[in-house]
């Protein structure tokens, strides 16, 4: 892994450099089970909200990694909005291209988490995000054929996904797959993302192939790289990370850790992947840089750890000795 000093971590980046961020904004409502997760009763437990949203909380992990980060997104105006607003602003994001509903209500994510502290199960209510349509990206056209990245998620429409990389495709495009149910979104037009960031799940779902053992990621990982993706990254949960590009394969195991909240931790994972490309780290180093973002991220009852840094992150890759 390169050395970077506080000081430098972000020493290839000039105030010209942004990233744009394309996606859902939400509260999160989780409730976490004392004991083990009985369904179809009542458990005792804790319950805690926090802001969320895929694409919001990619930007904030963005953001707290010393990069510029704008953010697209829909909101309400009610109290959950202007709150995800106050506190996304107070943390650096700029949220002057977020869209406001005074007819529709900010979108909720409710989530119950089981005894090992995983999501066993979750509504997620986020009908506002169909207006980032195509005339809403289309009006913000001056800022995106700026931005160094751009990154969406899969709560955005196939349509306005298939826009965006149909018309932005000279920069480089990363995508996080959110969901087995959305990662269909974007099926077609895989071969458009310089970066795919994937569960196991979504990355069965996609390539049509099941993974079982280490020559099914690699075939799986090969769908991707034909279709003409640059980088494919299948995160495996406990079982650590896969990635690859038309040169290197690599699988990383995860050190055992005890995890707080698995929410959000493949949203760090995937903020993190945009500051290793900025910073031109190769494919092992954004790997590792990228699975100890996410085990702070693991390691924190919020679904963005507010401590996460690149110092930090550094910190942790040493001490886990990821490899």
């Amino acid at each position: 892994m390169k050395e970077l000093k506080n000081s430098e971590k972000i020493s290839s980046i000039d105030n010209k450099t942004y990233v744009t961020v394309i996606g859902g904004s939400n509260i999160d409502i989780q409730g976490f089970p004392k004991n083990k997760l009985l369904m179809n009763n009542s458990n005792p437990g804790e319950i805690n909200i926090s802001l969320g949203g895929v694409g919001r909380n990619i930007a904030e992990n963005i953001c707290r990694l010393g990069i510029s980060t704008k953010l697209i997104s829909a909101l309400g105006n009610d109290t959950y909005g202007n709150l995800i607003l106050s506190k996304c602003k107070e943390y650096g994001i700029d949220m002057d291209n977020c869209f406001i509903s005074n007819n529709l209500p900010t979108s909720i994510y409710l989530a119950i988490l089981n005894e090992e502290k995983d999501m066993q199960l979750a509504i997620s209510h986020m009908d506002i995000i169909e207006n980032i349509d195509i005339d809403y990206i289309l009006a913000k056209d001056n800022l995106l054929k700026n931005s160094t990245v751009i990154v969406v998620d899969t709560n955005c429409t196939e349509e306005v996904l298939n826009y965006i990389t149909t018309n932005y495709n000279h920069l480089p495009i990363f995508v996080d797959a959110i969901s087995v149910a959305k990662c269909k979104n974007i099926k077609n037009i895989l071969g458009r993302f310089h970066t795919v960031k994937v569960n196991k799940y979504e990355a069965q779902t996609l390539s049509g192939f099941s993974i079982n053992s280490e020559n099914d990621l690699i075939k799986c990982s090969n769908y991707f790289l034909d279709k003409g993706t640059k980088n494919i990254f299948i995160t495996l949960g406990k079982d650590g990370v896969f990635c690859a590009n038309l040169n290197e394969k690599y699988r990383l195991k995860s050190p055992e850790i005890k995890v707080l909240n698995a929410t959000g931790a493949g949203d760090s994972f995937t903020a993190s992947l945009v500051y290793c490309y900025i910073n031109k780290f190769n494919l092992i180093e954004s790997a590792k840089f990228s699975m100890a973002a996410s085990i702070l991220t693991i390691l924190h009852k919020d679904t963005v750890n507010s401590n996460i840094s690149v110092e930090n992150i550094k910190n942790k890759l040493e001490e886990m000795k990821i490899c």
